[in-house]
């Protein structure tokens, strides 16, 4: 695996892997519908590309495929953290989440905090985030719940 800055040739496939891992949270957790306001079917190419070119996140490649991407602001908000299904549990999220927290550090941010999703929590939690408080926002006429969560540094 390496972790890479963003290349503009990788756009449909991270929106692809960002709907493709929305669409397998088990729907006990987050339903059909709340999935469906979270990631539209099909995905809009157009805004994703235009929103990697500002916030160019850092891609996790494994055989030459995109395994996951986050992406890390200046003041130490992580906006996205996903993993492809097919590359879950191999270290992914942990290889990309070092990289930004070596890259906060070296910025000289004193934390690191995120929305999380009912499913990133315990990721999060596991990074050493702690819960601020739980959020619901609504999104195309449904509910989802999330939690914000930092790090201090």
């Amino acid at each position: 695996m390496k972790i890479i800055e963003y290349i503009p040739e990788r756009a449909v496939e991270i929106a692809d892997l960002f709907h493709h891992s929305i669409h397998s949270i088990d729907t006990s957790v987050y339903s059909i519908e709340q999935q469906e306001a979270w990631a539209a079917t099909p995905p809009d190419y157009d805004r994703w590309t235009a929103r990697l070119l500002v916030r160019k996140p850092y891609l996790a490649i494994i055989e030459n495929k995109v395994a996951g991407f986050i992406e890390l602001e200046s003041d130490g908000h992580i906006d996205c953290l996903y993993t492809s299904p097919n590359y879950q549990r191999r270290g992914v999220a942990r290889a990309l989440f070092n990289h930004i927290l070596n890259l906060a550090r070296n910025s000289g941010n004193k934390r690191l905090y995120v929305e999380a999703s009912l499913v990133a929590k315990p990721l999060f939690e596991k990074f050493g985030f702690t819960v601020i408080r739980e959020n619901s926002l609504e999104r195309n006429q449904q509910t989802l719940t999330n939690y914000s969560m930092q790090k201090l540094l």
